[in-house]
């Protein structure tokens, strides 16, 4: 059974315990048992939690680098313009930077597996609260909690292994799973029923969230921010501003000065623009071996120190020198101030998942942010042709981040579009938060990756000459149209679901 990747049942659910899940006994823990033991729920609710960030055995055996965030990230913008690979590697992880996916990648796998066991977890949780007569407030945001859970893991599973929605929202997208009861069997739905079934837990999670427990668990305005984002991925820019402006007129968060912003990242728990973030504390930090930053990010000896900013993102960068969201990104050079090289590829390290107490491999991930926000309001007014509104979106972030000097006061520069405009924005302040490659697809553009990093096929570091651009690798431009964009449905799945049909 170790191969099933469909939804665990309520009676293997696994409960929280401290700051790791332990599991219990298949016949421990019942639907009925959560709602009468007194922190029945609270336990099972927060053991969803947990998945994200522990390295749960998966195939029989447990491997530090199998951690759903760990591999959200990489699956994201491994695959992007913003990161560049310093060496090949049989890490899963270069699968992303070359495009090389297939059915049985152990990343891309075990992010599906504990997508479903997150999910599960939530059905559980959703379907014992339903037997509750008069729910207190505080059950209510348990329930409620859990309704998000499920439509923030479907949402991620279908951006990962489905075409973006504006490309074919009839397009097979993923295995829905909505009860504890499903059957194993069960076939992909379309992208189009899919986004339906997120859309409508998130407006329930909504609905139902009013006793926050703070911004390292979900909450009405995290649900709302969820429905933002998945607004403007289905291209309905008129629910994109709604959802926008209710997170923004909440009143509950505020832009990062320029100042802050510094440390948004390392004290996101605490940052007043942080809506929702995955908490790490010290008993989570993994350090070197399966933590999200030693991907990133190395001070000789906490990372691999193997994937960096990319050229043309610090480009972006450049082009104006007060930009703050410059700071996470770190020139490594020696004491002489001459840059250092891997391979070849100079060293930028990127540090937005490092610092939390000081330790270079910690953080609490964001998950959603109020300048995201400020962003899809700011693209749906864009695709609108609401040209102030758009901009004035794109000053508020841009005042905060250094640039009071370098706004766009309403005018569209030369030579460049209203969304152009707005999605360079998106690209400069989301960087490195499983952003970039959806944006790109999802607005039908093609992912430009000319620019010298392991990602070109057959590279050799005698061939890199950085005063010139490569030319004649493969994959240096990815067009949407291509199937390189999604993942494969993980081999287990097809062999265990014979109604699960694989992407081309």
């Amino acid at each position: 059974m170790k191969n099933k990747i469909f939804y665990i049942t309520a009676l293997s659910l696994l409960v929280f315990s401290g700051c790791k899940l332990n599991d219990l006994p298949t016949n421990a823990v019942t639907t009925a048992s959560l709602t009468t033991t007194p922190d029945g729920l609270l336990n099972a609710v927060n053991g969803a939690y947990a998945l994200f960030k522990d390295h749960v055995s998966f195939e029989g055996t447990t491997d530090d680098n199998n951690m759903y965030l760990r591999q959200y990230f990489q699956m994201s913008d491994f695959a992007s313009d913003d990161v560049v690979c310093a060496q090949i590697t049989t890490d899963p992880l270069f699968l992303a930077f070359s495009l090389g996916f297939t059915p049985t990648q152990t990343n891309a796998s075990y992010f599906w597996y504990i997508s479903y066991k997150i999910i599960s977890d939530a059905n559980t949780v959703i379907e014992a609260g339903s037997k509750i007569s008069n729910p207190t407030a505080a059950q209510q945001q348990l329930i409620g909690e859990c309704y998000f859970l499920r439509a923030f893991c479907h949402f991620n599973l279908v951006r990962f292994f489905a075409e973006p929605y504006t490309i074919n929202p009839d397009a097979p997208g993923i295995i829905l799973r909505t009860s504890t009861t499903d059957p194993s069997s069960k076939a992909r739905a379309s992208v189009k029923e899919v986004y339906a079934q997120i859309i409508a837990d998130g407006i329930k999670a909504a609905s139902l969230m009013n006793a926050s427990r703070g911004k390292t668990y979900a909450t009405k305005e995290a649900a709302e921010a969820l429905l933002s984002r998945v607004s403007l991925y289905e291209g309905d820019n008129t629910s994109t501003i709604t959802y926008s402006n209710a997170v923004i007129n909440s009143g509950n968060f505020s832009e990062s000065t320029a100042d802050a912003y510094k440390t948004l990242f390392a004290n996101a728990p605490s940052n007043p623009e942080t809506i929702f973030c995955i908490a790490f504390t010290t008993l989570d930090d993994y350090g070197k071996f399966g933590s999200i930053a030693s991907q990133y990010y190395s001070n000789g000896n906490s990372g691999w120190g193997e994937e960096y900013a990319s050229q043309p993102l610090r480009a972006l960068y450049a082009q104006n020198p007060s930009d703050v969201r410059a700071s996470y990104i770190d020139d490594l050079v020696d004491s002489t101030g001459t840059q250092q090289y891997k391979n070849g590829i100079p060293i930028y390290y990127v540090t937005k998942f490092s610092f939390q107490g000081g330790s270079p491999t910690l953080s609490s991930p964001v998950m959603f942010r109020l300048s995201e926000m400020y962003l899809n309001r700011a693209e749906a007014e864009a695709k609108l042709g609401q040209t102030s509104a758009a901009l004035a979106d794109v000053d508020m972030i841009r005042k905060n981040r250094g640039l009071s000097g370098a706004l766009y006061n309403g005018t569209v520069p030369a030579n460049q579009t209203l969304l152009g405009v707005v999605l360079q924005e998106r690209r400069l302040e989301l960087a490195f938060e499983a952003d970039r490659t959806f944006t790109v697809y999802r607005n039908k553009m093609n992912m430009d990756k000319t620019y010298w990093g392991y990602h070109l096929q057959g590279l050799q570091a005698s061939d890199i000459n950085l005063s010139v651009a490569p030319a004649n690798y493969p994959n240096m431009i990815i067009p949407y149209t291509s199937t390189k964009i999604i993942y494969y449905i993980p081999q287990a799945e097809i062999l265990s679901n014979p109604l699960a049909t694989q992407n081309p």
